[in-house]
């Protein structure tokens, strides 16, 4: 059987943002349609991580935003930054925040979403809502903005599973629009790209042990 052509991702030349900078992390808004490790196919190599290693050839990943996904990143600047900041990932001591525009209108002001994550292996990277074998999975939103065909949601995942906003949100029948993954044929054709954003971050600083928290508005 023949093998289907490898998936080449579009290469994003939008820059990366450097918001904040000190001797141990950066905080940096990934662009949309940039990967933030490298793929697996060589012409897949462009990402966040190759690109800030020509300037900080010591930066590492400590956390991922999807492809789609734009928004706000903490990257480690040496092993010591990155063993502590994985270790509140891991603790769920990091606060993180995104924006994200769904279809239609959400009538609850604020609410839960307690659905537990597996991978779909019969169509990967998919995922889905598996009860028997699934992951816990929670996301806590906030409404915004209600137009008569979407809302604008605060999400505050509370978990990290992968995709867990957009199979959540597509769940309670709210699709993130623009999602070529979980949103229905209407709510994919209303927006160019994927509303979802990382917006704030927030967790302990390595050395100082302050709290350090960073913003990056969305653009749309």
């Amino acid at each position: 059987m023949q093998q289907p052509p490898p998936y080449l991702v579009p290469h994003s030349q939008e820059a990366i943002q450097i918001l904040y900078e000190d001797e141990d992390l950066l905080l940096v808004r990934k662009p949309h349609l940039l990967l933030t490790i490298p793929g697996r196919h060589p012409l897949n190599r462009d990402c966040l991580i190759t690109r800030l290693q020509q300037r900080y050839p010591d930066a590492s990943i400590v956390h991922r935003l999807d492809l789609d996904t734009s928004g706000i990143m903490v990257i480690p600047l040496n092993k010591a930054s990155h063993a502590h900041i994985s270790r509140q990932f891991q603790q769920r001591r990091v606060e993180k925040s995104y924006h994200a525009i769904v279809y239609g209108k959400v009538e609850r002001d604020s609410g839960e979403i307690d659905l537990p994550i597996a991978p779909d292996w019969a169509d990967r990277p998919r995922q889905k809502i598996c009860h028997d074998r699934g992951k816990s999975a929670l996301t806590r939103f906030t409404v915004l903005q209600r137009l008569p065909d979407r809302t604008r949601l605060l999400l505050q995942p509370v978990t990290g599973r992968s995709h867990q906003l957009r199979i959540h949100l597509s769940t309670i029948g709210h699709p993130i629009l623009g999602c070529d993954m979980y949103a229905h044929a209407a709510a994919l054709a209303m927006a160019d790209r994927l509303l979802l954003h990382a917006t704030e971050l927030g967790f302990e600083h390595p050395t100082s042990g302050a709290w350090i928290s960073g913003e990056s508005a969305a653009d749309f």
